[in-house]
């Protein structure tokens, strides 16, 4: 691998929690926090390498959909597992953010999002960024609403919740499809899509995955 050729932004759909605990005779909300624990597994080891953020998509706007008790699982274990966890997270090397709404989220889910947020703000390095109650869409008319005439890109970017392109984005468990995620930011993404589930993706696919993404050449619509 190329230590030079470190993509800045790498944007992961965490798809596959609940086919995993299934496929293992699980409850599916086995599957989503064997999730979790893989996420911040996989951020430490994109810290290591030198990537500058990782966008990761937890639950969509569309989620909501879902039945009523894994939604009611997603809004409390996320808060049960970052409190047991916080110990932990305090000795990390990088920032965590949480980007999309926050008008639905249960408050006492949002006041642990803001001590984490607050505890990590200092750090360098990377800046992990997790979409919870997230969707593309909405971030889009979000932003639109508030550019007051002045219809410039740049004008546009400081209104949305995810400010940066996306070099690479991945997704697990199989399905080739966007799901209303990053739509804007991932306009010259290099894509791939794995068969794992999130659960069992490993630092080495994603050092896989980079080598992949070197040998590719991106020319933004010009030539070389």
């Amino acid at each position: 691998m190329n230590p030079n050729n470190v993509p800045n932004h790498i944007a992961i759909i965490l798809d596959g929690n609940g086919r995993w605990a299934k496929k293992r005779g699980l409850p599916r909300n086995i599957g989503h926090y064997n999730g979790a624990r893989n996420l911040f597994t996989i951020a430490s080891h994109a810290h290591k390498m030198g990537v500058k953020y990782l966008t990761v998509y937890a639950f969509s706007t569309e989620n909501w959909k879902r039945p009523k008790e894994e939604v009611d699982y997603l809004m409390t274990e996320p808060k049960r597992f970052l409190l047991k966890n916080m110990h932990n997270l305090e000795k990390i090397h990088y920032k965590i953010t949480f980007v999309g709404r926050r008008d639905r989220i249960p408050q006492e889910f949002k006041d642990v999002i803001d001590t984490l947020e607050s505890k990590t703000k200092d750090n360098s390095g990377l800046t992990l960024q997790i979409a919870f109650d997230y969707g593309a869409k909405n971030e889009l008319l979000t932003a639109f609403s508030k550019l007051e005439n002045d219809y410039t890109e740049e004008n546009l970017r400081k209104h949305l919740y995810v400010k940066q392109d996306v070099d690479v984005l991945i997704r697990t468990s199989g399905e080739v499809r966007l799901s209303n995620f990053l739509l804007w930011q991932v306009s010259y993404a290099e894509m791939f899509f794995i068969k794992k589930h999130w659960p069992e993706f490993k630092p080495k696919d994603l050092d896989k995955i980079i080598k992949k993404y070197q040998k590719r050449h991106r020319r933004f619509g010009g030539l070389k």
